[in-house]
């Protein structure tokens, strides 16, 4: 695969400040050169390890602590709010994981705000935290990251030219950014040489294969017109200027790059269907809604009716969402979409949606019904009245405590400080877990005191940081200290499993894995994009509950009819399955394996 050029500057040296103590776990064993990835074809051999018994069902056993300050994660996303109340202060905060250095320990980075209307907008920059074994944080964003002009908004983590080096497309309120990886701890802007030139509003973003050629293609969520420097003027009803209403601006037709494979890309929106009518995009997952193995993609507009795009077999995309079920509410309403979790919650082997919005508004859980498409269940399901009085960004849908089933987290926070009208301005993050057909609400007695915290919460995101089988969230806010809420649950059995792909693209974007216990099965696969104005660690985590019984694991890779089979899969460990390059495999393949 063509690889662009690095104008990279010096290597930093950290071996002097992240040497191991005997105090520290042991990491997943990296994979030294981008070549080692696609090495052998071992067969899976998986050890054991010991986990406390588990009990089922694992009744308010999820629970989370911030633990930022010990980490030393110390980033505050700055939104250059003033008395002029411009729109974009209030969207900003977007941040996630990425493994840089592919030393297997997940690394953050954020990016940063300002007054959006000076050059630079801010001294500070966005920020690339070093995961140093899970044992603390550090800031070598001056050695590794080239200079930011940008008002940052959000951030999507992808290997665009398959080198096994993750790339960081950033998403700003004017001009985008693509930082390449250069492979030796560094990035630089290759925007202009690569051209994935949005000129927009960029709210998410979402890698994905939607051409299906094995390599990664990129579509930017953009929101309004909106023109900083000449900024429509809203106000309060005391006169006061106002964060304006979005029905205030006109909306905008989000893009779409295409890869060519040879270190460009192509604005191809129009070429794949996906600019036939405008939006205020905000939120978008990329993945099979439909199972047909074509990629889809979902896009949550705020104040305007959702879109679904579900891709042709003959190529190209048809929006579909009123057809669907997913454009409006079970009101026939449209809402103030935000942020949007997936997975499938209900065990249908269907991907379900849960979007974020206004106050004085729920939150809507979409269940995926399969060929019938989707139905909002969020008042049948309990999920209506305890998120009317709450504004959603960043929301995620994971089993947090291994049980076996799905739990919601989502981070809430204002736009604009209107507690005149009685409304919160800062707000507490909401947690719902899914048992016996409906949704509950966990309180923060049980689940730690971060959930009685009022924050202006944005992003939202998932990785198991301190490698110790769970997923840990990181949540960024507004002018405060972003959150790293390390999860100290009381844990089922699960198996963390990432996929490598060699005839796919190398994230492996689009595989879908199916683990079977028992009577029971779980399916799930690696999407683009979800949350809001974040990504993901690129690894599947399946709560198993109780049982320790050995798995069935079956993966479908994107872009082929490869079937990998492995029969009897050790719980409570960390595969890496590596995609074969032809016919039917029988046994998956993998270049490491760790346990816990």
């Amino acid at each position: 695969m063509y690889r662009t050029p690095c104008s990279c500057f010096a290597l930093l040296s950290l071996l002097h400040l992240v040497g191991c103590t005997a105090q520290e776990p042991a990491p997943p064993e990296p994979l030294k050169s981008p070549d080692e990835v696609i090495s052998g074809t071992a067969d899976l051999e998986i050890g054991t390890v010991e986990l406390p018994t588990a009990l089922s069902p694992l009744n308010d056993s999820i629970r989370l602590k911030d633990s930022h300050t010990e980490l030393g994660v110390d980033f505050t996303f700055e939104n250059g709010s003033d008395d002029r109340a411009l729109m974009v202060q209030s969207t900003g905060g977007g941040g996630g994981w990425i493994d840089f250095d592919r030393d297997a320990w997940p690394d953050l980075f954020f990016l940063q705000g300002g007054n959006p209307t000076s050059s630079p907008p801010h001294s500070t920059g966005d920020r690339l935290f070093k995961n140093v074994h899970g044992s603390r944080y550090l800031d070598i964003s001056v050695a590794a990251l080239p200079a930011d002009q940008g008002f940052g908004q959000g951030m999507a983590a992808g290997d665009f030219d398959d080198d096994g080096f993750d790339d960081i497309y950033i998403t700003n309120v004017s001009a985008d950014v693509l930082l390449q990886n250069c492979g030796d701890g560094t990035f630089a802007d290759v925007t202009n040489q690569v051209n994935p030139a949005n000129r927009r509003w960029g709210a998410s973003a979402a890698w994905f294969d939607l051409d299906r050629d094995g390599d990664l293609d990129l579509f930017v969520c953009n929101y309004c017109k909106y023109d900083v420097f000449n900024p429509v003027v809203c106000r309060k009803s005391d006169g006061a200027p106002g964060i304006c209403h979005p029905e205030a601006l006109d909306s905008d037709y989000s893009e779409c790059f295409e890869n060519l494979g040879d270190g460009q890309f192509i604005s191809a929106a129009k070429k794949w269907g996906l600019a036939d009518k405008t939006g205020k995009a905000l939120g978008v997952v990329a993945a099979d809604f439909n199972e047909d193995d074509i990629p889809d993609l979902f896009v949550a507009n705020d104040t305007m009716a959702n879109f679904l795009y579900l891709g042709n077999a003959s190529g190209g995309f048809s929006e579909q969402a009123v057809e669907q079920g997913c454009a409006y509410n079970s009101l026939g309403q449209y809402q103030a979409n935000m942020g949007v979790a997936c997975n499938d919650y209900d065990g249908n082997g269907f991907l379900d949606l849960y979007i974020t919005t206004f106050t004085h508004d729920s939150n809507t859980l979409f269940a995926n019904l399969g060929p019938t498409g989707f139905r909002d269940v969020t008042r049948r399901e309990g999920l209506h009245a305890p998120t009317i009085e709450t504004l959603g960004f960043g929301t995620v849908m994971t089993d947090l405590d291994g049980n076996g089933s799905m739990d919601l987290f989502i981070t809430n926070g204002h736009i604009d400080d209107w507690r005149y009208k009685n409304e919160l301005w800062k707000m507490p993050p909401e947690m719902f877990t899914y048992e016996h057909g409906s949704w509950r609400k966990l309180s923060a007695e049980t689940a730690g005191s971060f959930l009685k915290e009022e924050h202006l919460g944005r992003a939202v995101s998932m990785a198991d940081c301190d490698h110790d089988g769970d997923t840990d969230l990181l949540v960024v806010h507004q002018n405060e200290p972003a959150a790293l809420l390390i999860n100290e649950s009381t844990m089922g059995h699960w198996l963390r499993i990432e996929c490598v792909g060699r005839t796919s693209n190398r994230r492996a974007i689009g595989a879908k894995v199916t683990v079977r216990q028992g009577d029971h099965k779980w399916t799930q696969q690696l999407m683009g994009g979800t949350s809001y104005l974040t990504t993901h660690e690129p690894v599947l985590f399946f709560g198993l509950g109780a049982s320790d019984e050995p798995c069935d694991v079956t993966v479908r890779w994107p872009n082929s009819s490869v079937l990998g089979i492995s029969k009897s899969v050790p719980v409570n460990q960390y595969i890496q399955i590596i995609e074969p390059t032809a016919g039917v495999q029988r046994t998956l393949s993998v270049s490491s394996q760790t346990s816990f």
